[in-house]
C-alpha cells in the first residue's frame, strides 16, 4: 500500500515506453525470421509476457535497454504458452499460433481467466482453427491450421482480436477479407498496421470496415525503436493540468496511440498544452467541466475521471461500456474511488457524469488493476488529506516506475 501526500505536481520526466507497441513488437519478431533489434523496450508485465510466450516457441531474447530477438527458422511447438495477465496477448495470439502450431493450450494469470475469449471461438473455427475454451474463458485449447477466407466479425468488444487476425492471416496460404462491424479503438488498429508495415507485411482497408489481406506475405526482421506511451504519460499531464506544470519528455505527436487524446481533453478542461520537439507540457488553470467521447481510448477513462474531479462543474465522459472487461470492472471501480474520497459520480447508458468538487482525501482499493491505482496517486495531489491506494504493484503491469516518478515531479509517496 502507498500513500500519496498532496503537493504542486511540478517537475519533468521520460515517458515510459508503450506496452501497446512493444507487443506488436515481439509478435511481429515471432513471424520474422532473422535478427528483430528492439530500442527503448518496455520492460512492463505485459511486454515480459509477450516475450515470454516468443521464448515459449524457441525463439532468443537478449539484452536490456536494447533487445536482440533472433527467431530461427523452426519454431518450437510447445504443449501450452501462458499470456501471464495480459488481455492483449490473450486475444492476439491465438490466430498467431495457428499459423505455427498445430495443437496448444493457452493459459493465463489472475484476472485474465475472468475476462471472455468466446467471441474468437466462431471466427477462428471459420478460419480452420478449433479454439475450446472452459465456459468461454481461459485456459483454451487451439488447434488446428490457420487458413485464409472470408469472415465477419463484431468490433465492439475488442479490436485486440482484430489485430492477432490481420497479423497472422498474411502468413495464410490464401487471401482473406475481415469484415468488421462497429469496430473500437481503431487507434490501436492504426498501431498495429504501423508496426506490421515496419517489418514488410500490409494490409489495405476500406474505413475500417472492410480489410483486404493478400496472403502468403513474410516478415522481414528490422530495427525499431518503441514509442512513449501516452496512456502511462496521461497521468504526468493531467497532474500537471490539475496543480502545477508537468512536462514529458519522448513523446511523440504523430503517434498512432490513440490516447494522445488526452491532449485534447485537457485544453477542454482550460488547462494550457505546449509542445516542442521531443516534450509536452501541461499546465494548470482553473479547470472547467468537459464533454468528451472515450470510446476509442477507453485507457483515458481514469486520468480522465482525476481530471473530471478538479474541474468546476459536472463532466461527461461517453464510452463506458468499453470498460467492463478490463482488469476490473473498470467502470465500478473508478466511480467506487471517487466516491472514497468525496467525488459525486453518476451513470447514465454509455456515459460517466463526474460532479468536480472538493477532494476529501482517505483509501482507494485498486482492485488491482493499474490505471485505477496511478488515478489513485493523481487524485491525492489536490486533496485535503493524503490517499492511500492498496495494490499499488498492479502498476507494473504497463509502467513499473510510476510512483517513484511521482517523485520527479515534486510528490512524496510513502509505503505504508
Amino acid at each position: 500500500m502507498q500513500r500519496v501526500i498532496p503537493g504542486k505536481y511540478i517537475g519533468q520526466a521520460k515517458s515510459n515506453s508503450s506496452k501497446s507497441m512493444m507487443q506488436r513488437a515481439v509478435a511481429s519478431a515471432i513471424l520474422a525470421e532473422g535478427i528483430t533489434i528492439i530500442n527503448n523496450p518496455c520492460k512492463s508485465d505485459d511486454s515480459k509476457a509477450a516475450l515470454d510466450v516468443a521464448r515459449s516457441l524457441g525463439v532468443l531474447v537478449s539484452g536490456d535497454s536494447t533487445l536482440t530477438i533472433t527467431r530461427k527458422p523452426e519454431l518450437l511447438t510447445p504443449k501450452e504458452i501462458t499470456c501471464g495477465e495480459s488481455g492483449f496477448c490473450a486475444r492476439l495470439f491465438p490466430p498467431l499460433l495457428g499459423v505455427i502450431c498445430d495443437n496448444i493450450k493457452i493459459n493465463g494469470k489472475g484476472t485474465l481467466t475472468k475476462r471472455p475469449m468466446d467471441f474468437m471461438v466462431q471466427p477462428l473455427h471459420e478460419l480452420g482453427v478449433e479454439y475450446a475454451l472452459s465456459n468461454g474463458k481461459l485456459p483454451g485449447q487451439l488447434s488446428g491450421a490457420l487458413k485464409g477466407g472470408n469472415i465477419v466479425i463484431d468490433g465492439s468488444i475488442t479490436s485486440q482480436f482484430l489485430s492477432g487476425l490481420l497479423m497472422a492471416l498474411v502468413k495464410a496460404k490464401e487471401d482473406s477479407i475481415v469484415q468488421v462491424a462497429n469496430l473500437k479503438s481503431k487507434g490501436y488498429i492504426d498501431l498495429t498496421l504501423d508496426v506490421m508495415s515496419k517489418f514488410g507485411v500490409n494490409v489495405e482497408h476500406q474505413n475500417y470496415k472492410d480489410f483486404h489481406i493478400p496472403g502468403n506475405q513474410n516478415y522481414t526482421p528490422c530495427e525499431l525503436t518503441i514509442e512513449g506511451d501516452w496512456s502511462g504519460a496521461a497521468f504526468h499531464l493531467v497532474g500537471g493540468a490539475i496543480n502545477g506544470r508537468a512536462t514529458v519528455k519522448g513523446l511523440q505527436l504523430e503517434s498512432k496511440q490513440p490516447d494522445k487524446e488526452i491532449l485534447k481533453a485537457i485544453r477542454l478542461a482550460g488547462a494550457s498544452i505546449s509542445t516542442s520537439a521531443d516534450s509536452i507540457t501541461a499546465t494548470g488553470r482553473t479547470l472547467q467541466s468537459f464533454d468528451l467521447d472515450a470510446t476509442d481510448c477507453p485507457d483515458l477513462f481514469p486520468p480522465l475521471a482525476a481530471l473530471a474531479a478538479n474541474c468546476n462543474g459536472t463532466s461527461r465522459i461517453n464510452g463506458v461500456n468499453r470498460l467492463f472487461s478490463k482488469e476490473s470492472n473498470r467502470a465500478e471501480s473508478i466511480m467506487s474511488a471517487l466516491s472514497n474520497v468525496g467525488i459525486q459520480t453518476q451513470l447514465k447508458e454509455n456515459t460517466m457524469y463526474i460532479a468536480g468538487g472538493e477532494i476529501s482525501g482517505g483509501s482507494i482499493d485498486s482492485k488491482n488493476d493499474h490505471r485505477i491505482a496511478m488515478m489513485g496517486a493523481i487524485l491525492a495531489i489536490n486533496a485535503k488529506q493524503p490517499i492511500e491506494i492498496s495494490n499499488t504493484s498492479s502498476v507494473n503491469k504497463s509502467y513499473r516506475d510510476f510512483f517513484q516518478t511521482l517523485a520527479q515531479f515534486g510528490i512524496q509517496v510513502e509505503t505504508c
